[in-house]
Parts: C-alpha cells; structure tokens; sequence
C-alpha cells in the first residue's frame, strides 16, 4: 500500500474547529499514514501566533528568571484548542511540565519548539495515533546540518508497526543533545524528512493557500495558479520570496523523487500545485512558471583593469566578505567587473565598511561603489532556455514601465533571469513582467 505524509501549517491548528478539519482530510484517504504539525497560527488578523508568545517566553525568561506571566496566554491558548475539540485530555499536565522545563532548559530552541510539540501531542489524541517525539527521531551533525543517516533510520524503527502516527515539526536533537530547531518554517523540512524516511509515495503539504501562485497576489489581483512545477523552479522562486514551502524542504525528497503536492486545508477540494522531480516533470508549455523577488540589497560594484588576468582576484574579494561571515546573494561579473549582491540586514555593525576598506587593501580597484535600496526580482521557468527572445521580451516589458534595471544575472541553468531594480520599482517591475507573460495569454 502506498504512503502518504501530511504536514499541515499554523493556520491548519490554529483552532479545534479547524484541527476538526484535518482530521477529516487524514481519515479520507487510507494512505494518509504519517502526520506532522506546526504550532498553531494565527486564528484571526490581529492574533499572535504561538511560536511568538513563546518567544516572548524566553524574552521573559531571560529578563526575570520566569516565564509565567508570558506562558499564560500559551497555556490559554491550548486549553480552548482542546475544549473546542471536546477532547478527554489531560492538557493541564503537559502544559505544567512544558512551563517547567522551558524554564529549566534555558534555551530558546527548546522554547520555541514547545507549540509544535503540544500540537502534535492534541493532534495524535484527536486522531487516536501514536505521538513520535521530533527530539528522539531528527538529529543534526556536528555542522549543524541534519543527519539524514542516522534520523531516517529512527524514523522508520519509531513507525514500525504503527499504523498512524503525529510527528512535531520544526526540531530535533543537536549533537549536545539539546533540541535545535531548523530555521522559521521548518516545518516543511520536518515533514520532508519523514517523506523521505518512509519512502512515500506522495509529500502532502496542507496550508491556506490553494498552491503556488505565478506571483505574490499582494501585488497582481487573482495571478494564475501554477498546477505544475519542478523542484528546480520551486527552489529558485522560494529562495526568492515565494514563501509556500520552506526552500530547503525539497531536498530529503529530491533525492527519493518523491512529489510533493501544495493543497489547502480550507479547501481540500482544490487541486493545489504539484512539485515533481524532472524524472516526472513535463513543462506545462508556459515559458515562464513564476515571478518572485525581494527587496533590500546592497550591490558592492568592482572594476579593475585586467581582472580577468589576475590570478585569485575574485577569491581575495569574496575572502574579505567571508571574514565578516556575511552570505553573498548573487555575483554578476564582466571582463574588467564584478559586483556582489547581498541582503542588506547583514551588513550593520559596520560590516559593509570593514569589507569595503578590506577590498581595497586586497586587490586595489581602480573602482568601488555602493548601491543601496536595491530589489532583486527572479522571472523563473524551464520553457526561458528553448524560447528565443524571452530576454528581450522581459527587458522589453520592463523598460516600457520606465523601470531602469541596475543589475542583471542569468543562472547558467538558463532556469532564471535575476533582475536588480530600485526599491521604489519592485512592485511596478512585477506587474510588467506578469502582465507580458501572464496577462496577454501568451505562452
């Protein structure tokens, strides 16, 4: 029998009515064996998601030595979840020795993990399924990267004879043996980890969208819906700010080609979006799958004569960025040119000046200036590669909005087309982009 592992998101456990819900989508389809949870999210505009009042737990904690005054609203916000779901279950109990070891733990991945964690102990109770404990099954190296070996082998020792079972996404253990949480999100990955454990034969993703939109729908009213898309492209529109699926969640399944399916809890009729690996993927016919961007970038630009003949120039700039442990987002270069692109947020605490001065020590430029305030806007799609003038048609699109681009990098793959436009421009520059390949029903 094929298998099937569901994560559902925040907004899916953000109240019984809702955890009604998922229970109704698991016990329709027999294959829905393994489930894993988010903290609940927000239930209404103005709500504060858990995962956020625990972090006010810890900010407590850290302040006064106690987390009872922020605890309180988690404990409440537990105890109407399961009196909405009229569950026979001693919720007090685990709330008290949550609050207990929150405090004695000290450790603000412990805290935070604390709403995935009484989420999949409701959730296990509503379903009558068995809870696995993300701590004692996902593990992370020495690098702090996961350890697939050893987490897939407790994986599929924890289900063995287990016909249904709730897992807490969002953590694991670290190597000191203290649980570490994965970055924001990381449900996703959790629920991936588990996909690819158990070989299954299909990742369900259940969140409040209907799938992945062609653009963010807070800039285009009603874009179309992408019914199919690579992981390649999956992974280059969520890097850029396509925020349904964490980016790093597609590679536990990448490597069992397992698809992953985008659906949403409040409608679990929709067909949702299909993520498949390019064994089973055939491009829809579009030329462009998505549109997706973000703002605030700092663009450092280079330029020395005869850069490209001396030897480990690049190398001595790009070691000057790594002394100060900063990302480098993008690096387009010409013969005599180079520019790196990186986010903004990572540069305070004088950063930028320190790699500014350390640049000009190194390989003394002949030129080096800064651009701030810069908008990277990503046109990704497998049909770019074999379509003549798609570039033209994009650049084209973008010059009739009277946009001016400051910077532009094509991967390779010939998958992206990265664009670098003023901040001011970020949303006018994807409407045009929408409106040539979407809006005029061209392909």
């Amino acid at each position: 029998m094929a298998v099937k592992v569901c994560k559902f998101g925040g907004t899916s456990m953000a109240d019984g009515n809702v955890i009604n819900g998922v229970k109704k989508i698991i016990e329709g389809d027999r294959e829905r064996k393994y489930v894993v949870v988010s903290a609940p999210g927000k239930r209404y505009s103005g709500d504060t998601k858990v995962t956020d009042l625990l972090y006010a737990c810890q900010d407590e904690l850290e302040a006064f030595g106690t987390c009872k005054k922020s605890f309180a609203a988690v404990r409440a916000r537990f105890i109407s979840i399961v009196k909405e779901l009229n569950l026979d279950f001693d919720i007090e109990s685990i709330l008290i020795e949550t609050e207990r070891r929150i405090e004695s733990e000290k450790s603000r991945d412990f805290t935070a993990s604390r709403g995935e964690y009484l989420s999949a102990q409701v959730v296990a109770r509503v379903l009558g399924a068995k809870f696995i404990d993300a701590e004692n099954v996902i593990f992370f190296g020495e690098s702090g990267a996961l350890d697939g070996e050893k987490s897939y082998k407790a994986i599929v020792e924890a289900v063995k004879d287990c016909d249904l079972a709730v897992f807490p996404g969002f953590y694991g253990r670290g190597v000191d043996g203290r649980v570490k949480t994965f970055s924001r999100g990381g449900s996703d990955i959790s629920g991936a980890i588990v996909a690819r454990a158990v070989n299954a034969s299909l990742y369900e993703n259940w969140t409040d969208v209907s799938g992945f939109l062609a653009c963010d729908p807070r800039i285009v009213d009603s874009p179309k819906r992408i019914k199919r898309i690579s992981y390649k492209e999956l992974r280059e529109l969520s890097y850029m700010g396509a925020n349904v699926l964490h980016s790093e969640s597609i590679f536990p399944v990448r490597k069992a080609n397992i698809p992953i399916v985008i659906k949403n809890t409040f409608r679990p009729e929709d067909e949702g979006t299909e993520i498949l690996p390019s064994s089973r993927y055939t491009p829809s016919g579009n030329i462009v799958t998505g549109i997706a961007g973000k703002k605030n970038f700092t663009v450092i630009f280079i330029e020395k004569s005869l850069m490209n003949s001396e030897v480990g120039f690049i190398a001595k700039v790009l070691e000057e960025v790594a002394r100060e442990g900063v990302s480098i987002e993008h690096i387009p270069s010409g013969i005599d040119t180079m520019s790196l692109v990186i986010a903004s947020e990572n540069l305070g605490d004088q950063k930028l000046s320190r790699i500014l001065e350390g640049i000009r020590n190194a390989v003394e430029p002949d030129i080096i200036r800064v651009i701030e305030n810069i908008a990277l806007v990503a046109t990704v799609g497998h049909g770019m590669s074999s379509s003549v003038g798609t570039s033209a048609r994009l650049f084209n699109a973008i010059a009739a909005a009277n946009i001016n681009i400051k910077m532009i990098d094509q991967g390779s793959s010939e998958l992206n087309i990265v664009v670098g436009v003023k901040n001011e421009d970020y949303e006018r520059c994807i409407k045009a982009i929408y409106a040539e390949f979407f809006g005029k029903n061209q392909n």
